[in-house]
């Protein structure tokens, strides 16, 4: 099969939605698939190119098997409007141009957020007459309206009939939760034509290891208790919650909360975390995606965080999967939804409400009180942890591209055994 991939975020950018499709897109290429990623040159979430990198308007390079389409954008940081915007629709130009250059694909794939680039997929669908498929990362612009980014109006609600839009012409949609689903199914959209591929963790890439040395030293983390979060700062994430957890925790000079990663809200994190005097919160700078097992390995609990928010009650952050094959108990600090009850079904950690920094720093007491029930939490992550596969998803994604090939979108819900 000829697959056209879509996408804005694409590695060396390490924000899951660059993650998922690379990972993916490794095994459909080692399985004898051709793989044409459209993306554009490294920069989320600072608005800075990548070392290496340039904003050209097409440069082609090969990544792992895969042919790596990159083209020029208006570049800007992952925080505000107009510029963002700006971003999005010059994507959906340049990447809608790039993909009629490229050889007649089987099928055309966009992901989202950033559903531009899935105005792009489906335009470039209906021009070369080949069936599209929308993989749903997230319910934009419901994420982005929760985070206050985007305020009730026209704007708001012009987009939303677009995003209907999108939905009802893709031959398939593939939602990475249940939530996903049930959210469209309410607003009119097929259920059989919605497979749901839940997200997952690259195995061969993120197993237990001892403790990064050089990197505790770094941190000054040595004989500390270390609960990490590790990703995007941003604003979906609710962080300041933590800092307010931390302030809590002054107490205890055995305990640290390590944040690492970019994002638009680092930099207001660091400050206010200085202003306060939290000396129990430290902050890594960002890393490759091939250091993530590296920095795992220094904490002794994984913080899954979200904004407190009913929008961010249907995600699954994929650092979950993450932290359970490194053999991590997992701390989830969420709205409950989809995410609670993974963890609840599998046993592998404990779930706090969001934005409650009082339940967040008592459950950072128990656990670095009680190494028998982090033993029991980190038992259970490592039994989980395979039946949450970036292949298995890899494989439950390419039967949802293989129905609309062969003609059956409509129904593309049984391509995937539910799980």
């Amino acid at each position: 099969m000829r697959i056209l991939f879509l996408t804005e975020n694409f590695p060396p950018e390490t924000n899951a939605a660059a993650t998922r499709v690379y990972e993916r897109a490794c095994y459909w290429a080692s399985w004898g698939h051709s793989v044409d990623i459209i993306t554009c040159a490294p920069n989320f979430p600072q608005g800075r190119l990548f070392p290496g990198y340039a904003n050209r308007w097409y440069q082609v390079e090969d990544m792992s098997g895969l042919r790596v389409v990159r083209v020029k954008t208006y570049i800007a940081a992952n925080e505000g409007v107009v510029r963002r915007a700006l971003d999005f629709l010059s994507f959906l130009v340049t990447g809608f141009a790039a993909s009629l250059l490229q050889k007649r694909p089987d099928v055309v794939v966009a992901t989202s957020p950033q559903f531009f680039a899935a105005v792009a997929g489906r335009a470039v669908g209906a021009t070369r007459r080949v069936p599209f498929v929308f993989e749903l990362g997230d319910l934009w612009p419901a994420s982005i309206a929760a985070v206050g980014a985007l305020k009730p109006g026209f704007l708001l609600r012009s987009l939303e009939r677009l995003e209907l839009h999108l939905y009802r012409r893709a031959e398939a949609v593939a939602a990475l939760t249940r939530a996903f689903k049930n959210d469209l199914v309410q607003r009119g959209i097929p259920a059989d034509k919605i497979a749901v591929v839940i997200n997952g963790v690259d195995l061969p890439r993120y197993k237990p290891q001892p403790r990064d040395v050089a990197l505790e030293a770094q941190w000054a983390l040595a004989g500390k208790f270390v609960v990490g979060y590790v990703g995007t700062l941003g604003m979906a994430h609710g962080l300041a919650n933590v800092l307010a957890a931390a302030e809590r925790l002054r107490g205890r000079d055995d305990i640290r909360l390590l944040l690492v990663g970019p994002g638009a809200e680092r930099a207001a994190l660091v400050a206010e975390a200085a202003r306060r005097g939290l000396g129990n919160v430290v902050f890594g700078d960002p890393q490759p995606k091939d250091a993530m097992p590296r920095v795992w390995s220094v904490c002794d609990v994984a913080l899954v965080h979200l904004k407190d928010s009913p929008a961010f009650a249907e995600v699954i952050p994929s650092k979950m999967f993450e932290a359970m094959a490194m053999g991590l108990p997992l701390l989830v600090a969420a709205p409950a939804g989809e995410a609670s009850a993974i963890l609840a079904a599998d046993g592998a950690g404990m779930h706090v409400p969001a934005g409650d920094p009082e339940a967040l720093a008592r459950a950072v007491l128990e656990l670095a009180d009680d190494p028998a029930k982090r033993e029991r939490f980190r038992q259970r992550a490592l039994r989980a942890a395979p039946t949450h596969t970036r292949e298995r998803q890899a494989r439950e994604m390419l039967a949802v591209m293989t129905a609309v090939v062969e003609g059956r979108g409509a129904s593309a819900a049984l391509a995937v055994t539910p799980t």
